[in-house]
């Protein structure tokens, strides 16, 4: 699945210890409330020499379950200790002190986590934050439905506008188990409400097509009947784009009217019947995308990835969550050849290090042409907003990829770019928001 090479989690982690009574008191510390029965931290004084050979041979001899070998940050080791064993260990010489093992979780939705908004450095590069579409209100001004083809989508989470779904996964709810779909969603629609981040398309309508479990894995099955139900809905519902931040091994054999190719012939109705505008993740794996698909349909507008690391063109930004080069083509992105057929449904978008909502109303940063994808989408969302009005998806293709074309020239684009070829791969040029 796109976008699972690279996890950097956006928020805070919080861990209380509590240290144990010192050797010779008369009774143990009562347990806390949030302690994992049995299991301890046993922390060795700094002059043993072999954290993991001692450890080893203190689990023989008193019957402990070793977990962990701490032999660097800390000497000691994690272990699950047999009732009456504790004041063994505690009067071990070579043992400084032993802890209670405690629940660890992530900071859950809160003021501190939504007390102010920031622009995430992929909106910022593409001129996001210049476009018309912010209106400050938490409602945006972009009343164009996107369909989020993916792991369903957080639908209670304060900073996106949720407003249907389907699920053609497991269970019955659209709602996203897994975060990446909620991640998508954030990049392409994130409210303008003075909360977590700003999307592409501030407010925009989304809709839920859960295809892929919680796992992040499903069936071409199970996504054809996510576009199945977008196609059958995007008059009623408004939906002009679809995201699909997945893909699997595949190539396009023919034209929609030639290629046996079950999917390929759903989206091609989906576009040319219905009149979505399919944007579509290139592919994690440093190859030419005419092997994956939907990346390889000439139907679908195909999204590379670029690294930026300040929101800024021309380099130079010191990497942040993964040693990519600063206003360069990703180093997993996949890319088509420099003058074939594929050049011409091919873009770029910021892929790196992106932040965006995730699942259980919080936020997270992670990498991959899944991150870049909705960043396409949403631009797509707001040109047919405005300017692309009454577009066949085929001329909002060419229309986005024209402005990327015009913005690149102006010293906008990255190293790799069709400016700047690099070995013969092309990546396309860097789509552009802040002419809608």
């Amino acid at each position: 699945m796109e976008g699972r090479r690279l996890i950097v989690t956006g928020v805070l982690i919080s861990l209380t210890m509590a240290v144990l009574s010192a050797v010779g008191t008369s009774a143990p510390a009562p347990a806390a409330r949030d302690a994992v029965p049995g299991q301890y931290i046993v922390v060795f004084h700094d002059w043993v020499d072999n954290p993991a050979t001692e450890a080893t041979g203190m689990a023989l001899q008193h019957g402990l379950g070793v977990l962990h070998v701490y032999e660097h940050a800390l000497k000691g080791f994690a272990a699950v200790v047999p009732p009456g064993m504790l004041r063994v260990l505690e009067s071990d010489a070579r043992v400084a002190f032993v802890n209670e093992d405690r629940v660890v979780s992530i900071a859950g939705p809160g003021a501190a986590v939504l007390e102010s908004q920031s622009v995430p450095t992929g909106i910022a590069r593409i001129d996001g934050d210049a476009s018309s579409a912010a209106s400050g209100n938490g409602s945006g001004s972009v009343n164009v439905g996107v369909a989020i083809i993916d792991t369903g989508i957080d639908i209670d989470h304060p900073d996106l506008n949720v407003a249907g779904g389907k699920n053609c996964s497991s269970g019955k709810s659209f709602d996203d188990g897994n975060g990446h779909g909620t991640h998508v969603a954030g990049t392409v629609a994130a409210k303008d409400d003075g909360i977590g981040v700003v999307g592409v398309a501030p407010g925009a309508p989304l809709y839920a097509v859960r295809v892929l479990n919680n796992a992040g894995s499903g069936t071409w099955s199970s996504v054809i009947c996510g576009v199945d139900w977008v196609t059958v809905n995007a008059a009623g519902l408004k939906i002009k784009v679809a995201n699909m931040s997945l893909g699997g091994g595949g190539s396009e054999a023919g034209s929609c009217a030639t290629d046996k190719d079950a999917l390929h012939k759903a989206i091609c109705a989906s576009v040319n019947t219905a009149g979505v505008t399919y944007v579509v993740a290139a592919g994690n794996s440093n190859a030419d995308f005419k092997g994956f698909v939907p990346a390889a349909y000439n139907e679908v507008l195909t999204v590379t990835a670029m690294a930026d690391f300040n929101g800024q063109p021309g380099g130079g930004a010191s990497a942040t969550c993964r040693a990519d080069v600063d206003d360069t083509a990703a180093d997993f992105s996949n890319w088509t050849t420099s003058g074939g057929s594929d050049t011409g449904h091919a873009i770029a978008a910021p892929g790196v290090c992106i932040y965006s909502a995730w699942k259980g109303g919080g936020y997270s940063t992670i990498s991959g042409t899944s991150m870049a994808s909705p960043h396409v989408a949403g631009v797509a969302a707001l040109c047919i907003a405005g300017s692309c009005v009454g577009m066949s998806p085929g001329q909002v293709i060419a229309k986005l990829r024209g402005d990327a074309a015009a913005s690149s020239l102006a010293a906008y684009g990255f190293a790799g770019d069709p400016r700047s070829p690099s070995s013969g791969r092309y990546y396309g040029y860097l789509v552009h928001a802040g002419g809608y």
